[in-house]
């Protein structure tokens, strides 16, 4: 079969090595990396589900529209090139011409079409192709993305995970898309790796597709995921060198530990547009945490140095808004609330809260929606004792019990994380939109925040395509969610990524292992 892929891509990929920091050298092909996974995903197609666990097999079998280097700059990918129109309303892709599923089918526009409107109607970031309106296919290898506005966030949704490329002559048999007996078996993906195996809670068998549209690539013969649960029996594995490679490790005594590793490279970069954050969450329409005051007065008792240094090992970075640090619209210059005792006292009393015969004022709860998250839990409690505030820390059964306690509105505060998903529209809006306080529905507005202005920003900057523009309303938003601080955001989770030095151009870009692995190769 005739291979396309030409010299565009090739210099894509010197552009993507150069950015990543990465001498272009030309890669060894073959070999197996052997890499841990830390949950069993339910299943192994991303059009239908998110999340990280699916994100990985995932971004290995389906292929995406296009690609992102780590400067946040979109690269061809499924899609070689595209047009922008009409204000940013019609998006034209060129698909690659001989791309084909691992079935042998062709790739074709329709596929795309088939695809967008699957995710549109199962995945659950329901905004994400909301502009959508129709998709053309005027020809094989053209597909026509109309929208009802500009979408600032469509380049990134049609990247990753986010828009895997899932063929219409299977999925389109009828069956719901969510529960296909393919997602799991005898997967017929589009990306460059083809599934061997996936035994759920053992592991997932890949293995090079030869028929991949960009010539040469992968260069590895296979990719075995091992799911491990336990956090120590990851650790000891890379440290044996039973595991060649982890991505999103977040417990920071072992990254601590595999840094003291010479034969492991261990390194925090590439999740910037995962944009994991750490934050102590208020209801802000029941109870004691309902009066901004009370936010306030608890966020200047909780010492985030203390959470970056004791709790997080000096692994993790500050992190003062909704959103994450490494994205181009984070605003450092907030209303940071710097530890002061005194101050959170005084707001209490000013505000009429005063101290009985016991020292406290009140009575709060607070839950964690992780049990990494546990000792911020606790160190809450102890915080918020010296401003006579009476926390009980409540911990939930189950991931599903918190997610029911919160969502259903029945907490005072809660600790979460959550992500960024690579552009505020996506990952952000989510979080502080009146429309989104939906009883019921984990990271939705689970605060039950309102603010018509902060409704009015967010609306503007998910229609303004100027980067510099959108900067500005962003800042304008993040300064406005500091003052009304229905969350206090204390830092990022600490992804790292911990692999074997022996592991050639790993996944080093915005979206982590949720990124093709086609360059990835094992060194002599």
């Amino acid at each position: 079969m005739k291979k396309h892929f030409l010299k565009t891509l090739l210099l894509t990929a010197t552009l993507i090595f150069t950015s990543l920091g990465v001498s272009f050298a030309e890669p060894k092909k073959g070999g197996t990396l052997i890499a841990a996974v830390g949950n069993s995903p339910r299943h192994l197609n991303p059009a239908v589900q998110s999340g990280i666990v699916t994100g990985f097999p995932g971004a290995q079998l389906f292929a995406t529209p296009i690609r992102y280097d780590n400067n946040w700059e979109p690269q061809p990918y499924l899609a070689e090139s595209w047009e922008i129109s009409d204000g940013g309303k019609t998006v034209k892709l060129n698909l690659v011409k001989d791309a084909v599923f691992h079935d042998g089918v062709p790739i074709k526009s329709s596929d795309v079409k088939f695809s967008l409107e699957t995710i549109k109607k199962n995945h659950p970031f329901k905004t994400m192709f909301a502009p959508v309106v129709s998709v053309e296919t005027p020809d094989e290898h053209t597909a026509i993305l109309k929208l009802s506005s500009p979408h600032p966030a469509l380049m990134l949704a049609m990247s990753s995970q986010l828009m895997a490329i899932i063929p219409e002559h299977v999925y389109g048999d009828g069956q719901d898309p969510k529960t296909h007996p393919q997602n799991s078996e005898n997967v017929v993906g589009s990306g460059p790796f083809k599934l061997v195996e996936f035994k759920s809670g053992e592991h997932i068998i890949l293995e090079r597709f030869d028929d991949f549209f960009i010539d040469g690539r992968p260069y590895l013969d296979k990719m075995v995921l091992k799911i491990i649960k336990d956090p120590a029996t990851r650790t000891i594995g890379l440290e044996n060198g039973e595991i060649d490679f982890y991505a999103f490790e977040n417990v920071a005594r072992n990254i601590v530990r595999l840094k003291k590793n010479d034969n492991l490279t261990v390194t925090p970069d590439g999740y910037a547009a995962i944009g994991p954050i750490d934050w102590l969450a208020f209801n802000t329409k029941t109870g004691k945490t309902a009066d901004v005051n009370v936010r306030r007065a608890i966020a200047y008792a909780i010492d985030r140095n203390f959470i970056l240094k004791a709790i997080m090992l000096g692994v993790a970075d500050e992190a003062r808004t909704g959103i994450h640090p490494g994205s181009p619209f984070y605003e450092p210059n907030v209303e940071p609330y710097n530890l002061d005792i005194d101050k959170a006292n005084k707001i209490l009393d000013d505000a009429g809260y005063k101290k009985g015969s016991d020292g406290m004022r009140f009575g709060l709860t607070v839950d964690f929606g992780w049990p990494g998250l546990k000792p911020n839990a606790e160190y809450t409690k102890a915080a918020l004792k010296k401003i006579g505030i009476d926390v009980t820390v409540r911990a939930s059964a189950d991931f599903p019990t918190w997610a029911k306690t919160v969502s259903n509105h029945n907490f005072d505060l809660t600790w979460d994380t959550v992500f960024n998903w690579g552009d505020p529209v996506i990952g952000v809006h989510r979080t502080y939109q009146t429309s989104n306080i939906k009883k019921g529905v984990i990271w939705s507005n689970t605060q039950q925040y309102s603010n018509p202005k902060v409704d009015a920003i967010m609306e503007k900057a998910g229609v303004e395509n100027d980067m510099d523009k959108r900067k500005a309303l962003y800042s304008e938003l993040q300064k406005m969610l500091a003052n009304d601080l229905p969350v206090y955001w204390t830092n990022t989770l600490p992804y790292h990524t911990i692999y074997s030095k022996k592991v050639g151009n790993p996944p080093m870009g915005i979206w982590a292992t949720s990124s093709p692995m086609d360059m990835t190769y094992i060194k002599d």
